[in-house]
């Protein structure tokens, strides 16, 4: 086991956009983070951006596999300790996302990362949490997790609104244990997901969304509040964006 005293965080999704951010920001809050995904060149570059202000650690990981996120969060947890927080930032679309167009091994997909991959690691968090009577789960959903969105396709909504579901039904249970469970939707954010897009977006466009910093930022002032404040949902938009 660990020695380490600083508390640890794991971050899914980290090799880019939201996870990215928030991964960095995290280190800066005083975190041992570990960083999970699919691309080992990407987690490389941002555990070496990291390692200049904190220490970080990477892990290739498709949340998807429950026996590789056993795996890791096992690795994880005796290499630099239990996780205190964990932020579910993995996301993925698809260009052929309207029920005419949509496969159904892309509606497995993005259901399998969206819901499933959620479950398994909030799953594997659990415990020690509970043990130590505290903990914080962030889910970065998506205001298409609160209503459906066109633009954002079938499945994609299904799986943030699994997502929205399942923080909000677990963060119910676990207060009981002193786990804080929040749920973030974010309105359109300047991520790499956008390649994904049925068109591509103009850079205007994306100079006008939110950014990935503007997340992150969130993500901070909730590490920091006192564990008897819970933050249950924060939505965020662009301004020119709609909630209704």
């Amino acid at each position: 086991m660990s020695n380490n005293t600083r508390p640890v965080a794991v971050v899914t999704g980290g090799g880019s956009g939201i996870g990215e951010a928030i991964a960095k920001v995290l280190a800066q809050e005083g975190y041992i983070v570990a960083i999970l995904g699919r691309t080992e060149s990407k987690l490389r570059r941002v555990v070496e951006d990291i390692q200049a202000i904190g220490e970080a650690a990477y892990y290739v990981c498709d949340v998807s596999d429950r026996t590789r996120v056993d795996q890791v969060f096992a690795d994880i947890a005796q290499k630099m300790g239990a996780p205190r927080l964990l932020v579910n930032s993995a996301g993925i679309n698809v260009v052929n996302r309207s029920m005419a167009t949509l496969a159904p091994e892309d509606w497995d997909r993005v259901l399998a990362v969206h819901a499933t991959g959620s479950y398994h690691c909030i799953r594997a968090v659990l415990p020690a949490m509970r043990d130590a009577g505290e903990g914080l789960i962030i889910n970065i959903s998506s205001i298409a997790g609160k209503r459906a969105l066109e633009l954002a396709g079938a499945a994609y909504c299904a799986g943030k609104f699994a997502m929205t579901a399942l923080g909000m039904a677990a963060g119910l249970e676990e207060r009981h244990h002193g786990i804080r469970i929040t749920n973030i939707y974010p309105g359109e954010v300047n991520t790499p997901i956008l390649e994904q897009r049925p068109e591509p977006v103009p850079q205007e466009r994306r100079e006008q969304m939110l950014q990935p910093e503007d997340l992150a930022e969130i993500v901070r002032t909730i590490v920091r509040l006192p564990s008897r404040a819970h933050v249950w949902e924060v939505v965020v938009t662009p301004l020119y964006q709609p909630y209704s």
